[in-house]
């Protein structure tokens, strides 16, 4: 079965103005544009938890999106799912790159990356005011190379 790309055209349980404002938060990313935050956060926006160095709000994501992008050039964050109830949204989506600047301190190896996603939103107004998120960081790492293949559990952790 293939994933989907885009979210569907009306989400239950979210007015039109909450599933855009969801859109948007991806696509400042997707359009390399960070000031689409503005359309879809709110001001007090909290991101939980904080990425290293990250200021609080808007305004202390759009510097990590610049990084991200310049880490990142062609990066993409694919809808695959979003599952709402009124002022709540759940999303799952995938992020696809090439590791083609440094990221974790990491230089750049060219490779391409997938990396899995989950978000949980909380909305007002028509904003978001709350995102809870997990990447698969790990795996991300791995796909570098930055990360050992395999790695042996010491025995004594495992009695």
């Amino acid at each position: 079965m293939k994933e989907k790309d885009t979210a569907p055209s009306q989400v239950t349980g979210l007015t039109a103005t909450e599933q855009r404002s969801i859109e948007t938060f991806y696509r400042a990313f997707n359009e390399q544009n960070p000031n689409l935050l503005d359309e879809a956060l709110s001001t007090d926006w909290k991101d939980i938890p904080l990425a290293p160095a990250q200021g609080p709000g808007p305004e202390g994501l759009k510097p990590v999106i610049k990084g991200f992008i310049a880490a990142f050039p062609d990066v993409r964050i694919s809808i695959q799912e979003i599952i709402g109830a009124p002022g709540r949204a759940g999303v799952r989506a995938l992020i696809t790159g090439t590791h083609q600047g440094e990221w974790f301190g990491i230089a750049p190896t060219g490779k391409a990356i997938h990396v899995p996603i989950h978000e949980f939103h909380h909305l007002e107004n028509g904003r978001i005011t709350h995102t809870w998120h997990l990447e698969d960081w790990f795996g991300m790492l791995h796909q570098v190379g930055a990360w050992p293949a395999h790695s042996t559990i010491p025995s004594e952790a495992v009695s």
